[in-house]
């Protein structure tokens, strides 16, 4: 028996500037999405050309507030082949959350509090 890792589920308050956020910061774009009949979600699939794996974004009409994130003790990592570049460009943002010079990586923050790992290729 396999398993493959396919998607990985955020829940977010404002879709459209979820998406923003993780276009320009991290070059996703939507795949494909889902709505419900009556309006009460959105389930929009981001992804890129680097990997098959998929980002879901979740909308919930009737959510009443901020997700409980806990202690944000998970996060999603991602490698990148221009680390400097990058950093620039989430310094630029205002994203970064988290920075561990002696590993050699930093956290970027989504606009619901979602941590994102950034990996330089080694």
């Amino acid at each position: 028996m396999k398993f493959r890792m396919i998607h990985e589920n955020y829940n977010v308050r404002d879709l459209n500037r979820s998406l923003r956020f993780y276009e320009r910061a991290l070059g996703l774009r939507e795949i494909r999405r889902k709505e419900a009949s009556d309006g009460s979600f959105v389930i929009c699939y981001m992804g890129n050309e680097e990997s098959d794996f998929e980002l879901e974004l979740t909308w919930l009409r009737d959510h009443p507030g901020p997700y409980d994130l806990g202690e944000t003790e998970f996060h999603l990592a991602f490698r990148t082949d221009d680390f400097e570049g990058a950093h620039a460009l989430h310094e630029e943002m205002g994203c970064i959350c988290y920075e561990n010079p002696d590993m050699g990586i930093y956290f970027i923050q989504d606009p619901d509090g979602y941590w994102l790992e950034i990996v330089p290729t080694r």
